[in-house]
């Protein structure tokens, strides 16, 4: 087999097993043709490399201008000598005459290796990176393949993307060769080519698996408002539907649970309150809250806050552990959320009838008896400790 054959031969190949351009291998095997050549001819010429697709070879051509008297031999030619190539060729013309190869075959094919093999580098990570681009946001599926310092690198079969150990939920570990779910937050590309950044942590990991679950999210008939999370541990997320005769909620839930359940399976047993979502805000707070119950709310839009008042037994639930429920509530909502007992809330409106040095008139102390009388009416006045749901 001849070079000229194994050298298109080899570009096919390129092409066919790493999935580049055939300009951007012929641009790397004129490049190397045309460096070798100002090499060998110590850049005195004027060259040119171009690829023939038909015979499969790298030509090279020295352009000279056409002068009557030459002063510079590598540049210039004489129009006697340039008529030898080409009859119709004037003065002041500049032509192109090409080179044979054999001069500079040897180094070309030593040069042109090296070239294509950090091009074809270069060319493979440009296309990973144009492949991932537009993908941040997306739910991908891969394999562990190793671990470095804590964090996991994932084949995602044309690249590998890594998973930091902070984008894990607490208490989660993989083995190598474990499928691993994630979404795609970031890509950078790096001197070492680019770098595919993975997280299981983000609130958006979670709409993107309902997404997948629920085809009116899908579709549109159900959209979703919020989503805040406490990874591995509880999180919320605010449905809405213009259509009437959808329930958002039901849609998520699923039959007997199991679209919401296949959610939790997949990310390790965090527990998901799925919140209908209104443009009343009290209302809205009071979902949120969800599952405790709530007597009143007391909306402040100028501070963008609100005090909601709860029944005495449904405090510890409504607060959560450690603070957890009315965080995460106050994060869907984005507004400042208050939670008192209702008996907390009668002893402040006591204090609002009482005298600055702590003596009560007449009236205030009948509404005093008023305000102590409707809060044991309405709960059961108890000891709360915070516990988890």
């Amino acid at each position: 087999m001849d070079n000229t054959l194994t050298l298109k031969h080899v570009v096919d190949q390129i092409v066919k097993e790493k999935n580049i351009e055939r300009e951007v291998i012929t641009e790397a095997l004129e490049q190397a043709v045309l460096t070798a050549a100002n090499k060998k001819f110590r850049n005195t010429r004027d060259l040119e490399a171009h690829y023939n697709p038909e015979i499969g070879e790298i030509e090279l051509f020295e352009f000279v201008e056409v002068v009557e008297d030459v002063e510079d031999s590598y540049k210039q030619i004489t129009l006697e000598e340039a008529k030898e190539e080409d009859p119709d060729v004037e003065i002041g013309d500049v032509i192109g005459m090409k080179l044979p190869s054999s001069e500079f075959s040897r180094i070309a094919t030593q040069t042109a290796k090296q070239v294509i093999i950090q091009r074809v580098r270069e060319a493979e990570r440009e296309t990973v990176f144009n492949e991932f681009k537009d993908r941040v946001g997306e739910l991908v599926n891969g394999l562990v393949r190793r671990f470095e310092k804590g964090d996991i690198i994932v084949d995602l079969g044309r690249a590998e993307a890594l998973l930091l150990h902070k984008e894990l939920a607490p208490r989660e570990s993989y083995r190598q060769g474990d499928r691993i779910k994630a979404l795609i937050t970031d890509i950078r590309m790096t001197t070492k080519g680019p770098q595919i950044l993975l997280s299981r942590t983000a609130p958006e990991m979670l709409a993107k698996l309902f997404e997948a679950e629920v085809p009116e999210i899908a579709e549109g008939i159900v959209e979703i408002i919020n989503v805040v999370r406490e990874p591995g541990s509880r999180a919320k997320i605010a449905v809405f539907s213009d259509d009437k005769d959808v329930d958002p909620v039901g849609a998520c839930v699923g039959m007997r649970g199991s679209r919401v359940q296949n959610v939790v399976s997949e990310l390790r047993g965090e527990k998901i309150d799925i919140i209908p979502w209104t443009e009343d805000i009290a209302r809205f707070a009071c979902n949120a809250l969800s599952p405790a119950t709530v007597s009143k709310v007391y909306v402040d839009d100028g501070n963008h806050a609100m005090e909601i008042i709860v029944p005495d037994d449904q405090l510890s639930l409504a607060i959560g552990k450690r603070g957890q429920n009315v965080r995460l509530a106050a994060r869907l909502t984005n507004w400042k959320i208050d939670i008192k007992s209702e008996t907390r809330q009668a002893e402040a409106e006591l204090l609002e009838y009482s005298s600055f040095d702590g003596s009560a008139s007449e009236e205030s102390s009948d509404k005093a008896d008023d305000i102590l009388a409707e809060a044991e009416s309405e709960s059961t006045i108890e000891k709360v400790e915070e516990s988890e749901e």
